[in-house]
């Protein structure tokens, strides 16, 4: 039988298309590109997390739409988005 831990909580990030670079596949945006929840600049973000969710313009995004590491979270084609759409990341810790 598993392990369930017991603490969950979420951390949130916020930042625009506008802070990525790249394009198509390859379009990404920097942890560092993010604010966290007190507002201070983002060193990275969650090495180990239950789940993340990806807001754009406010609107939850499907699974397969990013990928998150430590540094970037990867947006395939985030690209063609305005530069001054918000991005909100949600990511569950425990």
């Amino acid at each position: 039988m598993a392990i369930i831990k017991p603490f969950m909580a979420a951390r949130r990030f916020a930042s625009t298309i506008g802070a990525g670079t790249g394009t198509g596949a390859a379009f990404a945006i920097a942890a560092t590109a993010f604010t966290n929840d007190a507002g201070a600049a983002a060193t990275a973000f969650p090495a180990s997390f239950s789940f993340y969710n990806l807001y754009i313009n406010g609107v939850v995004q499907m699974g397969d739409t990013s990928t998150i590491s430590t540094t970037t979270i990867t947006i395939p084609s985030g690209d063609t988005l305005d530069g001054a759409t918000p991005v909100v990341i949600e990511v569950v810790v425990n």
